[in-house]
């Protein structure tokens, strides 16, 4: 934890980037125990225009905050193996037909990139609206960093999407977030998406309803070629 997770959060707050200070971390059993700042603000629940402003904004600010960090660990991909129990293939290929060939696209997209992420940028790895504080309209702090690790910060432009991907969202910030996205150069965009796609069907088919898992098939789709 200190030598990924929390070292990216140190190199953030030194910018200026609201994210929380550890208070306390401590080795309880296999548990690792945290005691960290409390930030004004409650999680945001539907993101608007002025919410996707600032959160890409904040991206900005995650650009190259780990070049003198070498020793921060780099994000991974797992699109050819299985992840620390999350991002599984097998659930996959044993649901049904439609998510058997996603896997076999995950897995060719797998083929064509390195699992490892380049760059040098803080990636949360979990940007996603219920981890943005906000008060009066502002985000007021970016929570949950356990995954956070060194890569290319666009990755959580990719998260934030699959973030956005309910029927309450507004279809103004999903359309202006897509845009942003086809801008990304291939060889950001494409694993990452493969990615977000393995880890929410994977995590859909072992936790929630057959419904949940055509919801994130339908966004998943959409991309992974």
């Amino acid at each position: 934890m200190r030598a990924g997770p929390l070292a990216v959060t140190e190199a953030l707050r030194s910018a200026g980037y609201p994210a929380p200070a550890t208070e306390l971390i401590a080795q309880v059993g296999h548990a690792v125990v945290m005691v960290q700042e409390l930030l004004p603000g409650t999680k945001i629940d539907h993101l608007d225009h002025r919410g996707l402003d600032q959160a890409l904004e904040l991206n900005q600010l995650q650009a190259d905050r780990l070049a003198d960090r070498p020793d921060v660990p780099t994000a991974e991909f797992h699109l050819r193996e299985d992840g620390p129990g999350y991002c599984l293939h097998d659930p996959l290929r044993q649901h049904n037909r439609r998510s058997a060939e996603l896997e076999r696209r995950i897995t060719a997209v797998g083929a064509d990139h390195p699992d490892r992420m380049a760059g040098h940028d803080a990636v949360h790895l979990d940007f996603h609206p219920g981890n943005l504080l906000a008060a009066d309209g502002s985000i007021t702090g970016v929570v949950d960093w356990d995954g956070a690790a060194r890569g290319d910060r666009r990755f959580d432009l990719v998260t934030l999407r699959f973030g956005v991907h309910s029927k309450e969202a507004d279809p103004g910030v999903t359309r202006r977030l897509d845009a942003v996205l086809d801008a990304l150069p291939e060889d950001v965009l494409r694993p990452a998406w493969a990615h977000m796609s393995l880890r929410m069907v994977d995590w859909a088919i072992r936790h929630f309803t057959p419904a949940d898992v055509e919801h994130w098939l339908d966004l998943a789709e959409q991309r992974v070629d």
